[in-house]
Order: structure tokens, then C-alpha cells, then sequence
């Protein structure tokens, strides 16, 4: 086998389609491992064909667990692992399909990617390049399901890739609230758990201030339509609410 697609999934019936239109056709296998979706998800994995294979498990908090265990059922010399709500653009995936089957010392590429944020794709604030490791050979890749930010380490060398994944991960602004709560409770778990102490000050004036200027200012979010104004001021209020999150745990 010569590329196993690995996908973790939850309740995507309405995005499932990105990384199967896009990488199907790529891969020897699809492997996903599915948190015990109630919607269509596996129907509409399943109705691919005899490549998909569909490990059903729990749904923990930290959701690296599950694509872990995807990436160790993977049976293909290179891995590509996707998120249910990113696509290949079709360059990437002739880039794709030309290393895989080229000679080369790296084990494993960064990508950059493209985020779709209420209507429009986000270019400036900082926001892209969204570089991530997403293809790499079997075996020199783990995710270490410690932070909801983290990439996979890696054993050996990680070389970069030319063109662009896209991640349709918040087409309305429900979803993006649903997310957006869920990584700021996952930070303040992992405070909690490193027995780290955010400072009030620090939590509640000083990174929401800075964050907003480095995204809409200096980095120019602004030029991101009303979409970038957004974008900035919910990643910098996102600090207050873990502060938050964080006193509670703290009290339980």
C-alpha cells in the first residue's frame, strides 16, 4: 500500500465529503475512527467502497487521541491524515501524488493551509500560512494528545510543500462558537493539569489587548473584510474565558 488516508470523525455528515472528494482516488485505504457519531457519518464513509475501513470508538475530550489511533491502523507507506472538514485543492494533491512517488530524505511535510471563516477564506491576521504536518511515512509520526494546538512529532526530516490544504471549519458562526468553546475549555483542563497558574492581569487585560492589535494591526486582519474583525476579537477574548474555565475547575 502506498498511501493510507486517516480520518477522525464526529457527526460530519456535511463536511465527510471535503477529504473524500478530494483524496479518495490518492489513497490505497481510508481509515477512520469515529467517536460514535448519531448522524450519517458512517453511512456516507461507508458508501465509498471497499477501501474505507471504519473503527468505531469512543469520543474523548482530546480529540488527537482518535486520530492516533487511525494513523496505528494505517497499513500504507506514507500517511496522509485529514480533519472530516479539510479538502485538497488540486494542486496539492498532483504535489502530493509527485513526492510520494519521488525519492526524497523527508519523512514528513509541513502544509500550509487555508481556513474558511464565515464566507471567505482569512489571508492576513496571522492566520495564513496555518502551516500543519499532514503527510508523512508511516511509523515517524505521533500526536502527542496533550493540547488541542499541537502537531504530530515527528522522527526525522520535515521538509514543506508548495501549495494549499483548505479547511472549511467554520462556514457559519454556530459552528465556530461550538469550537471555540471547546479549545478554550481543553486550555484550561491543561492548565489545570500542568498545575500551571494563568495571571489575572495577564488573562484578562494584557494578551486580549496584545492579541488584538498583533492580529487586526500588525498583521493587517483588517484587510480580512469584517470576517478579520471577528477572527481578532474572539482570539483575544478567548483568554478571559479560559481564565474563567480555569477558576471553576480549580474550585470543583
Amino acid at each position: 500500500m502506498k498511501l493510507s488516508l486517516c480520518i477522525a470523525t464526529f457527526n460530519e455528515e456535511k463536511f465527510i465529503h471535503y477529504p473524500l472528494d478530494s483524496a479518495y482516488d490518492l489513497a490505497s485505504e481510508v481509515i477512520i475512527v469515529d467517536g460514535g457519531s448519531k448522524d450519517k457519518t458512517l453511512q456516507i464513509a461507508a458508501s465509498w467502497g471497499d477501501k474505507v475501513r471504519i473503527i468505531k470508538t469512543s469520543n474523548p475530550p482530546m480529540f488527537h487521541i482518535n486520530k492516533q489511533k487511525a494513523i496505528e491502523a494505517a497499513k500504507g507507506e506514507w500517511i496522509l491524515q485529514l480533519d472530516a472538514d479539510e479538502e485538497l485543492s488540486k494542486e496539492l494533491k498532483s504535489e502530493i501524488k509527485k513526492t510520494i512517488n519521488s525519492k526524497t530524505d523527508d519523512v514528513a511535510y509541513w502544509i500550509s493551509r487555508k481556513n474558511f471563516f464565515l464566507g471567505r477564506f482569512l489571508t492576513k491576521g496571522g492566520v495564513y500560512p496555518d502551516r500543519t504536518i499532514r503527510l508523512y511515512k508511516n511509523g515517524v509520526a505521533r500526536f502527542p494528545s496533550k493540547s488541542v494546538h499541537e502537531n504530530v512529532e515527528v522522527k526525522g526530516k520535515v521538509g514543506y510543500l508548495k501549495n494549499d490544504l483548505l479547511h472549511f471549519a467554520d462556514p457559519n458562526f454556530s459552528r465556530y462558537l461550538i469550537r471555540w468553546r471547546r479549545y478554550n475549555a481543553l486550555d484550561a483542563k491543561l492548565l489545570v493539569d500542568e498545575g500551571n497558574r494563568p495571571g489575572f492581569l495577564s488573562y484578562i487585560i494584557i494578551k486580549p489587548i496584545t492579541t488584538f492589535l498583533m492580529m487586526y494591526v500588525r498583521h493587517r486582519g483588517f484587510m480580512d473584510s469584517w470576517q478579520g474583525f471577528v477572527f481578532a476579537f474572539y482570539s483575544s477574548i478567548r483568554f478571559p474565558a479560559i481564565y474563567l474555565l480555569y477558576q471553576q475547575l480549580k474550585n470543583k
